[in-house]
């Protein structure tokens, strides 16, 4: 069954992989994201840690989603380089460094920092306190600010970006400002060591890249995104806990590739891996890449059973 899935991705569905990754590049705003994986014969000590890497379009944008796993041995900056060459947008990440790194190489390329990461730090912090003091505390304030920020941003779901834009200047950008005026004036007070000092320097740290949400309606405030889309690999790995070869780890990062950019365009997974099965063996010898355009999963051509009804609101519209 391992060889089925290998010869599935290697020889069928990679074809519309790379077309996807090609695609990727016409998005001013991606998303990236890594977790570790286990592979057993990659020519290294066993227990060596592996890493699953994962591309998606900008959360923001509504249709046309895409997100790509890729398979490495290590979490160096040159997989992300050379996955994302000659990339020129705006990149979501959380504050690890190999990204800012890509950054200072790519004048082209601007990284975004994540408010979710910021948040969990001072939570963390926050949890070191007793109950009784916490309220008085610098980590409550800092946690109140954040909320209060992902409140207001919270309210412009639905806007168009030029008018989340002017919202965000208007009413989160002096909330931001204020948060990391604070963090500056009263850096001198926190302790040298301890969670509070993790959080305000991380946060000081950052403070460029979290505030690119704050010039580029597109952009998340979070990469909360990327964390779900390979959310499904991380369930997955806690049953088979290991990848037996590189080319099985390959081919995976192909499949979960297809299956989660079905999901996130609202199609049934299984369905569409049928219809791709179907259609694609039809191309094998087709050097001309344009009949992929068909089936893509935004596709009006695709089979209709192939799409999940649309939900509909407490009036019953779609």
């Amino acid at each position: 069954m391992a060889n089925w899935m290998i010869r599935l991705g290697e020889e069928y569905l990679g074809v519309l992989y790379d077309y996807l990754h090609s695609l990727l590049y016409d998005y001013h705003v991606i998303q990236a994201d890594e977790t570790p994986v286990l592979v057993n014969r990659d020519g290294r000590p066993a227990g060596s840690k592996s890493y699953m890497w994962v591309y998606r379009a900008g959360f923001m944008y509504s249709n046309r989603q895409i997100v790509l796993y890729e398979y490495q041995k290590t979490r160096d900056a040159s997989h992300p380089r050379a996955f994302l060459k000659g990339y020129t947008g705006i990149c979501v990440t959380d504050g690890y460094q190999v990204y800012h790194t890509l950054e200072k190489e790519n004048e082209e390329l601007t990284i975004a920092g994540c408010w979710v990461h910021v948040r969990r730090r001072f939570d963390e912090a926050l949890k070191t306190i007793p109950e009784p003091g916490r309220k008085k505390s610098m980590s409550y304030l800092i946690m109140r600010q954040i909320q209060a920020i992902y409140r207001e941003e919270g309210k412009l779901k639905g806007l168009s970006c030029e008018e989340r834009l002017k919202q965000r200047q208007v009413i989160i950008k002096p909330l931001v400002d204020a948060m990391f005026a604070y963090l500056r004036l009263h850096d001198h007070e926190v302790p040298a060591n301890g969670k509070l000092r993790e959080g305000v320097t991380y946060a000081l740290n950052q403070e460029r890249y979290l505030k690119v949400f704050l010039t580029d309606g597109d952009v998340p405030i979070d990469n909360n995104a990327s964390e779900r889309a390979i959310r499904g690999f991380c369930i997955g790995k806690k049953n088979w806990q290991v990848i037996d070869t590189i080319n099985g780890a390959a081919s995976s990062a192909i499949i979960y590739s297809i299956a989660e950019t079905a999901k996130a365009n609202n199609l049934r997974p299984y369905d569409y891996f049928e219809y791709l099965r179907t259609e694609l063996p039809k191309h094998t010898d087709n050097l001309d890449r344009s009949f992929l355009e068909d089936l893509l999963p935004w596709s009006e051509k695709l089979p209709e059973h192939i799409r999940k009804p649309k939900k509909q609101d407490s009036t019953g519209r779609a």
